[in-house]
């Protein structure tokens, strides 16, 4: 075996090659890639979480929308990008689970390009109804399906979107069948619910949270473990019956692949002392968002667990 060795002089310049800024880090503005455009909740979280995490950290944190196909294009970016902790993105549900699932285009591994930061927050999907159903709760819905199978209609944001598998999965865990009506957004989704085009739908929270306030549709249960703070005498699915559903879209921070571990352990201190602060929670509450923290750890392994999850409905679907 041989064994080789550098001179003090050396090693010294290779370990400061291997973590270039790792004891000063931060020192300069860092950039946060939303991949979503400006003025969606992922860019609303993301600003909110940018904010905190430049108080915290002393540097700007400026968010720079990079739209397109989902939430992929931005994300395929971010993987691309110095692994040095200046540049980290906001991680979904939709970009690094439906997307590298749904889209054949997607050239990023969610897991392994990637070093994971931690949450900043989750946002529930809402199984909603129009009132015109007659339905008061999630039996009742299930009975008339069983009643009537395949008779009701529920809507999506598109072909394969969240949406459309937190239904499928609605449909795979309560033995029951519905036709699928797709949209081009949530919006349209909502709209068409309220029209009564489809009976029933599995909407983000912030596309229904006024509709539900205004009572022009009505919420029957949220897709999260806890129930919302902004809806709470909505029942979780769980509590309604519905044993292991959760559907749920979140929001975290994530750096591209072979970001120091001290690196991202600075951001993730200044991340969940973020999601900590009252402020913080509250400004993500308005939008309809639940503050979480979770470790890089945690993080990695929620996001291993949904493909896992939502893999099994997308091959149901071929």
């Amino acid at each position: 075996m041989t064994i080789r060795t550098l001179s003090g002089a050396a090693l010294a310049a290779t370990m400061l090659a291997a973590v270039p800024a790792a004891a000063d880090f931060p020192d300069r503005e860092i950039t946060m890639v939303v991949p979503f455009g400006a003025g969606g909740s992922t860019d609303i979280v993301g600003r909110i979480a940018a904010q905190a995490l430049s108080e915290r950290l002393d540097v700007p944190v400026v968010v720079e929308n990079r739209g397109g196909a989902g939430g992929t294009v931005g994300t395929q970016a971010a993987a691309g990008m110095d692994a040095d902790g200046y540049a980290i993105t906001v991680a979904t549900t939709s970009t690094h689970v439906v997307g590298p699932l749904t889209n054949a285009s997607v050239r990023y591994d969610p897991v392994e390009d990637f070093a994971h930061i931690g949450m900043i927050a989750e946002t529930p999907y809402v199984l909603v109804v129009n009132p015109d159903l007659g339905v008061s709760d999630v039996s009742e819905l299930i009975a008339m399906l069983e009643e009537a199978p395949g008779d009701l209609n529920f809507g999506s944001a598109g072909q394969g979107s969240t949406t459309h598998l937190a239904g499928l999965m609605f449909l795979a865990a309560t033995g029951t069948e519905m036709e699928h009506i797709p949209y081009g957004s949530n919006a349209e989704a909502t709209t068409a619910l309220m029209g009564n085009e489809v009976q029933v739908l599995f909407g983000s929270m912030p596309a229904v949270l006024s509709q539900i306030q205004a009572e022009s549709i009505d919420a029957l249960a949220v897709g999260t473990v806890n129930r919302s703070p902004e809806l709470p005498d909505v029942p979780t699915m769980q509590e309604a019956g519905v044993e292991g559903y959760r559907a749920s879209l979140w929001l975290g921070l994530a750096a591209p692949a072979g970001t120091p571990d001290d690196v991202i352990a600075t951001l993730s201190d200044a991340l969940a002392d973020s999601v900590g602060d009252a402020d913080v929670a509250a400004q993500l509450a308005s939008n309809g968002a639940e503050a979480l923290a979770m470790t890089p750890e945690e993080f990695r392994t929620l996001i291993s667990e949904e493909l896992v999850t939502y893999g099994d409905i997308v091959a149901a679907m071929d």
